[in-house]
């Protein structure tokens, strides 16, 4: 994702505000002009980009210019917890609402800064990931890659869903099939971005290496 606006929308909507007025009204900043910042009407300038990352907690060069990581690295070797999450029957990843990103976890063996992890919260995920297991993937937001087919990866659709998938060639270019883990494939759709599962850490083991509230 190269376009600036884009960039101040995700980094809004994954704090947890559905607004771009419900943001501006929690930072004191003027609704018109952080909406026409955000719609490109107003591109803002690197000084108002360090104050929005400081506000969503991303870096100010990734938000400017999509220079570097995502996120700043909180601790060396640590990587941020971004949520719980848990799994309908179709292996959607559903955000836990308001959740802060203050949790760490060590970086796991082949990550590196860009890795985030989830922990999941429920059972719809047997078998790959019970009940409390974290899974890594490394946080680029870069479209699929010919080596993801036939893998489980963790995508996001055109229609802002979050989905642990394998991932599958679909009809034409540009169009994937997505097999569940539980229940039917989705056939044909488009994706914003795809990221290989990094690593999925068991219950027990998560357990012992997570670093609450940093």
């Amino acid at each position: 994702m190269d376009d600036r606006r884009q960039r101040l929308r995700l980094a809004r909507t994954e704090k947890g505000f559905d607004t771009a007025a419900a943001a501006a009204e929690a930072f004191g900043w003027n609704r018109n002009t952080y909406a026409s910042n955000e719609n490109g009407n107003a591109p803002f300038s690197y000084r108002k980009a360090k104050e929005y990352a400081a506000a969503f907690g991303v870096r100010p060069e990734w938000l400017y210019d999509a220079s570097g990581p995502v996120r700043p690295a909180a601790q060396a070797g640590l990587v941020k917890v971004i949520g719980m999450v848990g799994a309908n029957p179709e292996g959607a990843i559903l955000y836990a609402t308001g959740q802060e990103a203050d949790d760490l976890a060590p970086i796991p063996p082949g990550g590196t800064e860009n890795a985030v992890a989830v922990q999941v919260s429920g059972h719809s995920m047997r078998g790959l990931a019970d009940d409390g297991a974290l899974i890594y993937f490394e946080d680029q937001r870069t479209p699929p890659t010919p080596d993801m087919l036939g893998h489980v990866v963790v995508v996001e659709t055109d229609t802002d869903e979050v989905l642990v998938k394998r991932l599958l060639r679909g009809s034409e270019p540009g169009r994937y099939d997505l097999e569940s883990l539980a229940g039917p494939t989705r056939h044909d759709a488009r994706l914003r971005w795809a990221a290989h599962i990094t690593a999925i850490i068991p219950p027990h083991q998560a357990r012992r290496i997570i670093i609450r509230g940093l």
